[in-house]
């Protein structure tokens, strides 16, 4: 350690002469520069220049931005300091519990810091600093009724742990019929009716508005804070101070959302954990269900992990003890979930039809929605993906039509249009096969609005209405109308929908994707959910071979069961989350000499290389002309954190060489390939 001691001129001298040093963190790009720089405090800056604050500090001769890490009476520098530039803001953006949380985040997910301050604090809108405001006073909130949650068997007591202020952990198993959001809203008040904060993460501005109108009615507007990614530049940041300066106790937002600067936060509750809207697409590539659990486990505060479906990493986290189910009693779960049934190629067991193997909606399939619009009830179409026909092959060779351009996949965006790629938007107006050179082309998916268009021929004169993509429609009108939805942009029906058909099942459960079992049951249950339970005649039809395991699991409504068997699985071939696993991708030479420098655990298992898996995007940097490989380096459970940290480490070798082509590292991945 080397003292600091000043002449009455010098800078530091005065304001502060106890810590005239301020260790920051430059938020610099470069991975082997993460780590913090000691400058000097002038007199003038002494008292702005407080842990948190952002700064310029000049660094090789240009100004870099800079977070203040913390202040100090001492350096181990041997040399002379440089001065802070200025303090570009003396709010303390910054706090202690964020700063430990994105310490953790790089660790586990081999990043920089830097990185991950981009994520969680947003850009600085000076104006909107400069507006006074005044915290809003205690919200006073009425007695929680436990009803809701006595349904679910442990849910009373996870309700009255969260009243005392204990840290339950729990992965709820919601009803069919229930409102989620009633839910959240029950365990969020209980918690700030006992002195603590509140968070909810959730995928999707639509989860945001739902659950941000049910805390508003009852907890107060005052009191809850929206954050998405939607909202412009000056409110997200007038919101996000909001929360800083102590105006919130609920927090609703989308992944970014989880850094969010609650003080004593009490609960972390995250929805849907499985949907992709909670990867994070930018450097390091960190999940919002993983960092929110890792937050909860840092602040010692209750957690909640809900949905219909249950995702292999949730149902882990029981199986290890860190969380307990919230599950209700087989006999509630029968009385409140629909009847479901599958149509393979023999039809029912009672009733079969010939339509069943050749037929995109067999006869009995529109032989129930037929019976609920005849009862006045909407009927529910979930189709897998948007669009007209998004995607086309050959219909002699049957090989995936592609662009010329960027091989990109070829769709059709409407009747009679000519075929335009989803890559690179250029359209191909003489469709020719590569392969065989036909210029006759067939479907391989139908979308949306190509079936809203079959659908409204079968059903002349009933309302056809499309929830998809850009025109996603929350809530419908009472009343008979066919509803043609994509997973997760089903509107809800005020009474329920009287039966739900589940289309082109083969299109989820047939991709090449390790999830692609456990998406489709999710997906499958978020639709079958919003459908009457059975002795209302609600009834779900899922056009698939009925031994499939996945279509048995939604038949007997037990997410858990095929999350066990998932798991387990898992385990016996390697792959997450029974096992850490981290892909790199780039050039041959650099991830070469990643690996060398990298001091990998002892027992970890390189699978590969192999080509980029189809679908994934290059890493940045590398250019179009280099070929891109894909490394997979596999270690047990307990070596996660050591995996993260060497290849944090052979990161920063690459980059202190001055590689101009660097490798993406993502640990855990949503798709390995």
């Amino acid at each position: 350690m080397v003292s600091v001691e000043r002449g009455p001129d010098e800078p530091g001298a005065s304001g502060d002469p106890s810590e005239p040093i301020a260790r920051v963190l430059p938020m610099l790009s470069v991975p082997h520069l993460d780590r913090e720089f000691d400058y000097l405090v002038t007199p003038e800056q002494a008292e702005d220049a407080r842990p948190g604050a952002r700064v310029r500090v000049r660094f090789h001769g240009r100004l870099v931005d800079a977070f203040v890490w913390e202040r100090r009476a001492d350096t181990d520098h041997v040399g002379r300091l440089g001065r802070l530039e200025r303090v570009v803001s003396a709010e303390p953006v910054l706090t202690g519990e964020v700063r430990r949380l994105v310490e953790a985040v790089a660790a586990r997910y081999a990043g920089s810091r830097a990185d991950v301050l981009r994520l969680a604090i947003p850009p600085r809108h000076a104006r909107v600093e400069r507006e006074v405001t005044t915290p809003p006073d205690a919200p006073v909130i009425a007695p929680v009724d436990p009803a809701g949650w006595q349904r679910y068997g442990a849910g009373g007591s996870f309700l009255t742990a969260l009243g005392e202020g204990r840290a339950a952990r729990a992965v709820w198993q919601v009803l069919p019929g229930d409102s989620w959001t009633d839910r959240f809203v029950d365990a969020a008040a209980q918690t700030i009716r006992a002195g603590r904060t509140a968070l909810a993460i959730v995928p999707d501005q639509r989860d945001v508005d739902a659950l941000h109108g049910a805390a508003t009615a009852r907890i107060g507007e005052s009191a809850v804070v929206a954050l998405s990614a939607g909202l412009g530049p000056a409110t997200r940041y007038r919101r996000w101070l909001s929360v800083l300066r102590g105006g919130a106790r609920l927090v609703i937002g989308t992944r970014s959302a989880v850094f969010a600067p609650l003080a004593d936060l009490g609960l972390v509750m995250v929805w849907d954990d499985g949907d992709d809207s909670l990867a994070e697409p930018r450097a390091p590539y960190p999940h919002a269900r993983d960092v929110a659990m890792l937050r909860a486990h840092l602040a010692g505060c209750a957690a909640l992990i809900g949905g219909f479906g249950r995702t292999a990493e949730a149902h882990a986290l029981v199986g290890s003890g860190w969380a307990h189910d919230v599950v209700a009693p087989r006999t509630v779960v029968r009385a409140a979930a629909p009847r479901v049934v599958a149509l393979d190629d023999t039809g029912y067991a009672e009733e079969r039809d010939a339509a069943a193997r050749s037929a995109r909606l067999p006869t009995v399939a529109l032989q129930s929605a037929r019976s609920a619009l005849a009862a006045g009830a909407p009927v529910l179409v979930q189709v897998p993906r948007r669009g007209y026909v998004p995607s086309l092959a050959c219909g002699r060779c049957r090989t995936i039509a592609r662009c010329r351009h960027c091989t990109g996949p070829l769709s059709l965006p409407e009747r009679g249009g000519a075929a335009l790629c989803r890559w690179c938007g250029r359209v191909d107006p003489a469709l020719r096969c590569a392969r065989c050179g036909s210029d006759a082309v067939r479907a391989v998916v139908i979308g949306a609005r190509r079936t809203a268009e079959e659908l409204g021929r079968a059903f002349p004169g009933t309302p056809v209405i499309t929830s998809a993509g850009d025109t996603i429609v929350d809530h419908i009108a009472d009343g008979a109308a066919l509803v043609i939805a994509t997973p997760g942009a089903e509107p809800r029906a005020p009474h329920g929908y009287g039966a739900a058909l589940l289309l082109d099942s083969w299109a989820l459960l047939g991709r090449q994707d390790l999830r692609a079992a456990e998406d489709t049951l999710r997906r499958w249950m978020g639709a079958a959910a919003l459908v009457r339970d059975h002795a209302s005649g609600g009834l779900v039809t899922v056009v698939a071979e009925s031994s499939i395991p996945t279509v048995q699991a939604l038949i007997r409504w037990d997410p858990i069961g095929h999350a066990d068997a998932e798991l387990t699985t898992r385990s016996e071939v390697g792959l997450p989350p029974a096992v850490h696993m981290a892909a790199l991708d780039g050039d041959p030479e650099s991830v070469t000499t990643l690996l060398e420098q990298a001091r990998l655990p002892d027992g970890a298992d390189l699978l590969g290389p192999v080509p980029l898996p189809p679908g994934v995007r290059r890493p940045p940097g590398v250019p179009d002309e280099r070929d891109v490989i894909r490394m997979l380096v596999r270690v047990g459970r307990d070596h996660g954190l050591p995996l993260a940290s060497a290849l944090r480490h052979g990161v920063a070798v690459l980059s202190a060489r001055g590689s101009n082509h660097p490798v993406r590292v993502q640990i855990d991945p949503l798709h390995i390939g």
